[in-house]
């Protein structure tokens, strides 16, 4: 079992070791703050530039939804390590290496269209990326708690990382508009040549272990295994609907190859002493229901990069650096969550079950605000009330799904495996499948609405003379068209949250929440009504038998 790394003496405030003498104390912390948003704006690749990415390279929308969650998958594969990694280095390594890869990574993506090579690229500077975040935050968290209360840790946590990921998004955007895309990767570079400026001259080598741990006995073939089955998860629901799904012979293949590496990841974790992850933590209370919980939430929250993204760049033809102006309002939303999360979770230390209704709520008002005001006529600040909304859903449920994931599992270790799997399906998994699923949906209903409507248009109702066919489909089916399929996609958004924010109302109410729980399984109901049933049988065999 991993140790907790130790905290100041008794009687002694707040300490940072790894500077220097002469470095104030006061600015210690800032220090590190300014780092960990470094390292949180650092990318392989960043959405904000996805039409000047396009634009420059060959490259589809699809190549770069898969190096985005090759990041992301680098990043959750990574979790398990990150203790190890703390104890066994010093801070000095850690944060200077992490910094060294991603400014090597950032100058690949600059000058290499091979998606391989950029695979690869993503998947460490993701590692990376974490690795730094992990190691600024872990040395700053008695900072912002000095009882390690992660009733605060995790909400402010989250306004580090939120605030990262729409900042980033923004930068990127501008510097493209401005500049050129390569541009928020020389950004990149020089704020990993600030963390290591600082590293160099403020800091010293500190390892808060004595005697540091070694690195034997991790099972790196397990973690291995694990890696490759995100990867083949990942391209077969990044690019189903481009690849058409099981009518592609690749599909097929890969799909099968997923179920032989998913049998083998299973197999090699339950067969070895100190597997990667160990599968116990699925049998500590509530861990199940979270990681359910997680996946709703985040399919639903995914028609941020699919539903929005059609509407912002197929029906009104926006620049990204217009788009994300709106996008930036979600910030708002963040930070109205995080303040919700800190009232209820430390100074009121209510029940999470409303909280969750809550998080579901402002997903649905989101939906609705979306399906009403989906026009093609509508002006585009009018999206900025339903993006605050889904800022601050996102900021409620993921704050409150990691807080509860700490509260389900208190040995530290399992805690870390427990953010491992908890990432895959948060920041990952059921991202992807979100795309996927809002993929489907709408091409399924824009298909439909176009051959109802090509029922309707026939020459006899046209002047061919004073008619331009292909203006015509070009504004109609882009635009009106496309509108009219993302209303319908958001209708379903509107059902499915309205479900998940009454089903956590009722789960609120104690009476319903011990009912439910009385609720036996259906392998258990079964065998208790095969065991009424025969001795019936038996009975009613005596009976004709005796009538015999």
């Amino acid at each position: 079992m991993l140790p907790l790394p130790p905290g100041p003496p008794p009687g002694m405030g707040f300490k940072m070791p790894m500077f220097k003498d002469w470095v104030p104390d006061k600015i210690r912390p800032w220090i590190y703050v300014i780092t960990v948003m470094c390292f949180q704006f650092s990318c392989g690749v960043y959405l904000g530039a996805l039409d000047d990415i396009r634009g420059t390279t060959n490259f589809m929308i699809e190549d770069l939804l898969m190096l985005l969650y090759a990041g992301l998958a680098g990043m959750a594969i990574y979790f398990p390590m990150l203790f190890r990694m703390k104890f066994r280095f010093t801070n000095q390594q850690l944060l200077i290496g992490a910094a060294v890869v991603i400014a090597v990574c950032n100058l690949i993506t600059m000058h290499s269209t091979s998606m391989p090579l950029l695979l690869v690229v993503c998947f460490i500077a993701g590692m990376a990326k974490l690795q730094g975040t992990f190691e600024c935050m872990s040395n700053i968290q008695l900072w912002i708690t000095p009882k390690r209360d992660f009733a605060v840790f995790f909400p402010v946590l989250h306004i580090v990382l939120l605030t990262a990921i729409e900042g980033s998004g923004w930068l990127a955007a501008w510097m493209g508009y401005h500049f050129s895309w390569e541009m928020m990767h020389i950004f990149t570079v020089g704020t990993m040549s600030f963390v290591l400026l600082t590293q160099v001259t403020l800091c010293r080598p500190f390892c808060p272990m004595p005697k540091p741990l070694s690195l034997k006995g991790i099972d790196f073939l397990g973690g291995l295994l694990i890696s490759i089955l995100m990867l083949v998860i990942s391209y077969i629901l990044v690019y189903g609907d481009y690849l058409m799904w099981w009518d592609n012979t690749n599909m097929r293949l890969l799909a099968g190859i997923s179920f032989i590496l998913l049998a083998m990841v299973i197999f090699h974790l339950t067969h070895i002493n100190n597997p990667y992850v160990n599968l116990k933590i699925f049998t500590y209370r509530n861990v199940g229901l979270i990681l359910a919980v997680t996946v709703i939430a985040e399919i639903l929250l995914g028609c941020e990069h699919t539903l929005e993204e059609i509407m912002y760049a197929e029906v009104y033809k926006l620049e990204e650096h217009t788009k994300e102006d709106v996008l930036i309002w979600s910030l708002i939303g963040v930070y109205i969550g995080v303040a919700i999360d800190l009232l209820w979770l430390k100074v009121m230390k209510w029940k999470v079950w409303k909280l969750f209704a809550i998080g579901f709520g402002c997903i649905f008002m989101y939906a609705v605000l979306m399906y009403f005001r989906m026009d093609v006529n509508i002006n585009i600040e009018q999206f900025r009330l339903p993006v605050v909304f889904r800022g601050c859903a996102y900021a409620i449920l993921a704050a409150t799904l990691m807080w509860s994931l700490d509260e389900s599992i208190p040995d530290l270790e399992h805690f870390f495996m427990g953010l491992f799997v908890f990432n895959i399906f948060h920041m990952y998994l059921a991202g992807a499948l979100g795309y996927a699923f809002y993929t489907k949906v709408f091409m399924t209903f824009l298909n439909d609405d176009m051959s109802r409507y090509g029922m309707q248009l026939t020459l006899t109702h046209l002047d061919m003379g004073h008619f331009d066919f292909g203006d015509f489909m070009e504004s109609y089916y882009l635009r009106s068209m496309m509108a009219v399929g993302l209303k319908q996609s958001y209708g379903v958004v509107v059902w499915l949250s309205g479900f998940a924010t009454m089903l956590f109302l009722l789960l609120d109410i104690p009476r319903v929440r011990t009912n439910v729980r009385k609720v036996p399984l259906w392998p258990l109901y079964g065998a208790k009504m095969l065991k009424k049933v025969r001795p019936l049988r038996m009975r009613s065999a005596y009976g004709r038998q005796h009538r015999k």
